[in-house]
């Protein structure tokens, strides 16, 4: 493991003092309807309105003064450039973020209002690649991937480190996987600081690449997907897939009417405001309850950063 558990250890140390601790947070009607005691780390509440900021911040802070310098650079549809720009601020660095033009508009203002500077590019992988290199080569910025990266891995693993803190005992900790960042942090904080509890990942069935990578035991790239959830439309990488592969329990793709309903059910009951991606990991929990009966199960929440001008619902 190229991610020890003292590199994660480190990692919420140095990234504590920036980030916020989200609340934990249950709801009774919830835990009725799947007959479990289910505990939500809410990162809809972490800064910025997701997980990302702690993987971000986590590689912003270990940057050298001559890095800086000539700032950071990154391609993402939405939570890791918003991420990476108020990083970046905070550290009184550039940001220059390539983001896809069909990205969300509320996602590009927020980068702008984090003092990123945007940078458009076609909505496929190859023009964000493309399109990034030419920055970089430009301004010598640093380039961060959003989620193929042992540091912003480590830093997105803080989340569940701090979910184990609170209660030790989870039979299952399930979370969103799209890129891996998260779900490959939330495993190997899992597999160190709570080895009996297992890891499950909720998928988009129009996005489901990892479930394919899992069952075909080798890393399929994504191609064309189509969901909802637009946080999770990336290919694994190559430093995430090993991880899930070795330390991920099983992988559930839920429809995209599943991943609507656990949204619209984490609104209404939990009065809280969450993304298409973030509802994934309940929709996975509803969609086999059987399965979790009477266990307890912690949910990773990933982000609220939704279009109220364009809901599901």
């Amino acid at each position: 493991m190229h991610i020890k558990l003292k590199d994660l250890q480190e990692t919420h140390k140095r990234i504590k003092p920036f980030i916020h601790r989200t609340p934990v947070l249950s709801s009774s009607l919830i835990n009725e309807i799947v007959g479990a005691e289910i505990y939500f780390k809410c990162e809809n509440f972490q800064k910025m309105g997701a997980f990302k900021m702690r993987g971000a911040l986590n590689a912003v802070l270990q940057l050298s003064e001559e890095q800086k310098k000539c700032g950071v650079a990154t391609h993402s549809s939405g939570n890791f450039a918003q991420a990476l720009a108020l990083s970046a601020k905070m550290q009184h660095i550039k940001a220059y973020i390539v983001m896809p033009e069909n990205a969300p508009e509320v996602k590009k203002k927020a980068v702008k209002g984090y003092g990123g500077k945007i940078i458009e590019c076609k909505s496929n992988l190859e023009a964000r690649e493309t399109t990034l290199n030419k920055v970089v080569a430009e301004t010598g910025a640093k380039f961060l991937h959003p989620y193929n990266d042992y540091q912003v891995i480590a830093g997105q693993g803080t989340a569940a480190m701090e979910l184990i803190e609170e209660h030790a005992d989870l039979d299952y900790i399930v979370a969103p996987v799209g890129g891996g960042g998260l779900i490959s942090g939330t495993a190997l904080a899992t597999h160190y600081l709570s080895p009996k509890t297992k890891v499950i990942a909720g998928e988009p069935m129009g996005a489901d690449d990892a479930w394919q990578s899992m069952e075909k035991s080798e890393l399929i790239p994504q191609t064309n997907p189509q969901t909802i959830a637009d946080g999770l439309l990336t290919s694994l990488g190559d430093k995430t897939y090993p991880i899930i592969r070795d330390l991920v329990e099983k992988i559930v793709r839920v429809e995209e009417g599943e991943i609507v309903a656990a949204m619209r059910l984490i609104w209404e009951r939990m009065k809280i405001v969450v993304e298409p991606s973030s509802a994934v990991a309940l929709a996975a929990i509803l969609k086999e309850k059987e399965k979790y009966k009477g266990k307890k199960i912690g949910i990773i929440l990933s982000g609220g950063n939704v279009d109220l001008g364009n809901l599901p619902f």
